[in-house]
């Protein structure tokens, strides 16, 4: 099957790899030349065989332009995939816009990172199950084997809403871990903190993919010394936090996970300032000078 790449970064480009390693055909396109099959959008779709597909791997803020210039170019019966971390609200206004011309959207929760050209990725689909069912030759060649890693998971939106869902689990047990191994490193009586890591690998109800790669981490650099404690968000468990509150739902660890990332960032907290400072002024306690 062919199918019009565009985005070739960490994720794109290895999934153009992996296609072609399945046999299908992939035109990429990306806006550094060196890693680009052709010179524009518009060489993209013209190299496509009607009826088209074509996916998009570009960041949220910039996948409005793609999905606009891509309506002027693609015809009735072609597909638009986006296969970013947009936000499920989006997903609906792009699938109107193209709609009116016939032309088909997917919205595309993909979890894998580096690992999925050899691995594959968890594929989330949103969208008409038509739609879905013409590029099930792509997801069935980027997917994991063994049957798990994909689902069609609702309508327009929905794909996008399962990986928002995903990530904010990956906050809250990407936290579980970091708690655990701050509290094994500050024992008195622990003294192979990574043996006690490497120990959980196998056999223990906490094993998972995630603490393999912390224990790869460690291996790398035993006391994380190269790396400063500082964690971005890239929006997604924002988002999940915010359906949370519109829902009623419960969401402590997911919520308190996101947190720890926003305090990350302080150098030195303005709200622990004012807690010093309170100490302070209601029982004489000392403060540590800044």
């Amino acid at each position: 099957m062919q199918l019009g790449l565009i985005g070739l970064g960490r994720m794109g480009g290895n999934m153009r790899e992996r296609l072609r390693a399945a046999g299908h055909e992939v035109v990429g396109y990306d806006h550094h030349p060196e890693v680009s099959d052709v010179g524009s959008i518009a060489d993209l779709v013209g190299q496509l065989t009607a009826p088209r597909v074509v996916w998009s791997m570009v960041a949220a803020t910039g996948t409005d332009a793609v999905v606009d210039e891509l309506r002027t170019l693609l015809s009735a019966g072609d597909v638009v995939i986006d296969g970013g971390n947009s936000r499920y609200t989006d997903d609906g206004p792009r699938a109107v816009r193209l709609n009116e011309v016939g032309i088909g959207y997917l919205d595309v929760g993909v979890s894998g990172g580096i690992w999925g050209r050899a691995a594959g990725y968890a594929l989330m689909v949103g969208g008409a199950a038509e739609h879905v069912e013409q590029c099930m030759p792509i997801f069935e060649a980027l997917r994991p084997g063994g049957g798990l890693g994909f689902v069609h998971a609702g309508p327009v939106g929905a794909g996008h809403y399962a990986k928002m869902v995903h990530n904010g689990i990956e906050y809250g047990l990407m936290h579980a871990y970091a708690e655990g191994y701050e509290l094994l490193r500050a024992a008195e009586l622990v003294t192979d903190v990574r043996g006690v890591i490497k120990s959980w690998r196998a056999g223990t109800v906490v094993r998972s993919w995630l603490l393999d790669l912390l224990d790869r981490a460690l291996d790398d650099d035993p006391d994380l010394a190269a790396i400063r404690g500082y964690a971005e968000d890239t929006g997604e468990g924002r988002w999940t936090v915010d359906e949370a509150i519109r829902l009623a739902v419960p969401m402590h660890v997911v919520s308190a996970a996101l947190f720890a990332r926003f305090s990350s960032r302080q150098d030195d907290s303005p709200a622990m300032k004012a807690v010093a400072a309170l100490r302070q002024q209601f029982g004489g306690h000392a403060v540590q000078p800044d």
